[in-house]
C-alpha cells in the first residue's frame, strides 16, 4: 500500500494532500455523526485491491463475463455471512448504497403506484422512505406516520388507524434520525392485520443487529430487512438486502438487471470480511459499548441542560434540539462544534419549522467514537465540551483552548 501512496503523491500531489489531510483530521478529531465510522483496515486493503478492475455482471454461478472463479467465491461467503449473522434466509450484497437498495425492494416487490406506509422525514425517516422531494415518493404512494409531539414515540394506535384507512402493500419501518428501539411485533400484528409486506430499513442499526445488541426484525417474522454495509457495521460502503426465501427472486432481479449492472467486487470482498469480524465474540461487546456510550452521553447532556428528542435514546443515536437548548440553530451548532475538532451534523427535527439547510437540531452517535476506543466515562467529558462550546458561542479562547484540549485527547 505504500507503494501505491508514493505513486499517488508523486502524480497527484493536490489529491494526495486532501486525502492526507483528511486522515488527519479523522485522527486528532472526535467523529459523532451517527452513520460514520472507521472501518477495518483488511477492509481498506479489499477497496484498494485488483476486485476493482473486474466485472461481474450476475451473480455466482450465472455471470455474464468469463474469469469469475474468485469473484464467484467472495460473494458467496459473504451471502452465506450475512444470513448467518441476521438470521435470515436470502441475502443479496450486490446493492451500491443505500438508496438504490431499497429502491430495489420497492421496485422488486411492488408496482408504481401502490401505497407504502412509512416514517415521515422530519419525523425521522430517510429520504428514501417517500420524501416528495425523491423519485420513489413520486413513484410509490407514500403515506407517513409521525411521531407523538409529547414523548416522541410512535403512536401505533394511529398508524393502525391510518393502515385500515389506506391499505398500504407495504409498511416500512426504520429511521435515520429517531433516538428509540422499535416495536417489530406492533408493526408486524398491524401489516398482518392489512395484508401488507413488512419491511425494515436497518442501515443506522445493522450493526447492532449483528452484534445481538437490538432486537432482530426477523425473530418477529418480517419480510425484507435492508442495511448498509458501513455504519454501526464497520464495513465499506455499500448495501445488503435480506429476506425470506420467497421474495428472493424478485429481489434478485430488482438488483439486477434491474436496476444495476456489474456489482463493485472490492466492496463485496470488504463487506465478507466485515461479516467475518461481526460473528466475533468482540463485535458483539462493541455493539453493547456502543449503547452504553450513548446512554451515557445522553445522560450528560440532560444534566448539562440540553434537550433531547424523546428525552434520550434506546440506540446509538440522540437529537439534541439547540434551539431550544441553547437559542441557536442547528448550522451554527454544527460549525462551533466543528471548530473544536467535534464533528456532528445539523437535523431537521419533527415538524422543524427551520428549513433543511438551517435546521432546529443537530444529530450524534457513539459508532465512531466507540471504535477509537471510548467509554462511559469519556462521554462524560464530551458532553462538557460540547455543551461549553454551544453555551458560549461567542468565546473564541474557549474554543481554542477546547480544541487543543480535544485533540490532545
Amino acid at each position: 500500500m505504500q507503494e501505491y501512496r508514493d505513486l499517488l503523491q508523486k502524480n497527484d500531489p493536490d489529491i494526495f494532500n486532501a486525502l492526507s489531510g483528511e486522515e488527519i483530521r479523522q485522527k486528532v478529531g472526535i467523529e459523532l455523526i451517527p452513520s460514520e465510522n472507521y472501518t477495518y483496515p483488511e477492509v481498506l486493503c479489499t477497496l484498494g485491491s485488483v476486485l476493482t478492475n473486474k466485472y461481474s455482471e450476475g451473480y455466482p454461478g450465472r455471470r455474464y463475463y468469463g474469469g469469475q472463479e474468485f469473484t464467484d467465491i467472495i460473494e458467496s461467503i459473504a451471502c452465506e455471512r450475512a444470513k448467518q449473522v441476521f438470521r435470515c434466509e436470502h441475502a443479496n450484497v450486490q446493492p451500491l448504497s443505500g438508496s438504490p437498495m431499497n429502491q430495489a425492494v420497492y421496485l422488486g416487490l411492488l408496482e408504481p403506484g401502490d401505497t407504502i406506509l412509512a416514517m415521515d422525514l422530519s419525523h425521522g425517516g430517510h429520504l428514501t422512505h417517500g420524501a416528495p422531494v425523491s423519485f420513489m415518493g413520486k413513484l410509490f404512494n407514500f403515506i407517513r406516520y409521525k411521531t407523538d409531539p409529547v414523548d416522541g414515540a410512535i403512536d401505533f394506535d394511529e398508524l393502525r388507524k391510518t393502515a385500515i384507512a389506506h391499505k398500504p402493500k407495504m409498511i416500512l419501518c426504520g429511521y435515520t434520525s429517531y433516538p428509540r428501539d422499535l416495536d417489530y411485533a406492533k408493526f408486524k400484528e398491524i401489516a398482518d392485520e392489512v395484508g401488507a409486506i413488512t419491511m425494515t430499513d436497518a442501515s443506522h442499526y445493522g450493526g447492532l443487529i449483528a452484534a445481538d445488541a437490538i432486537r432482530n426484525p426477523f425473530d418477529f417474522g418480517f419480510d425484507v430487512v435492508t442495511t448498509t454495509s458501513h455504519k454501526s457495521l464497520r464495513g465499506p460502503r455499500g448495501g445488503m438486502i435480506l429476506c425470506k426465501k420467497e421474495f428472493a427472486p424478485k429481489i434478485d432481479k430488482a438488483v439486477f438487471p434491474g436496476l444495476q449492472g456489474g456489482p463493485h467486487m472490492n466492496t463485496i470482498a470488504g463487506i465478507a470480511v466485515t461479516l467475518k469480524k461481526a460473528a466475533e465474540p468482540e463485535f458483539h461487546e462493541y455493539g453493547l459499548q456502543v449503547l452504553n456510550n450513548s446512554k451515557a452521553l445522553a445522560g450528560e447532556l440532560i444534566k448539562c441542560g440540553a434537550s433531547l428528542v424523546t428525552g434520550g435514546t434506546d440506540n446509538h443515536m440522540m437529537v439534541l434540539d439547540t434551539e431550544k437548548s441553547f437559542g441557536i440553530n442547528g448550522k451554527i451548532a454544527e460549525e462551533l462544534l466543528d471548530e473544536v475538532s467535534i464533528t456532528t451534523n445539523k437535523q431537521i427535527l419533527p415538524d422543524d419549522p427551520n428549513p433543511p439547510l438551517r435546521p432546529s437540531g443537530i444529530r450524534i452517535g457513539t459508532p465512531a467514537a466507540t471504535t477509537r476506543g471510548m467509554k462511559e466515562a469519556d462521554m462524560i467529558l464530551l458532553a462538557g465540551w460540547m455543551t461549553k462550546i454551544l453555551q458560549n458561542p461567542e468565546d473564541k479562547v474557549l474554543a481554542a483552548d477546547t480544541k487543543a484540549e480535544i485533540e490532545s485527547f
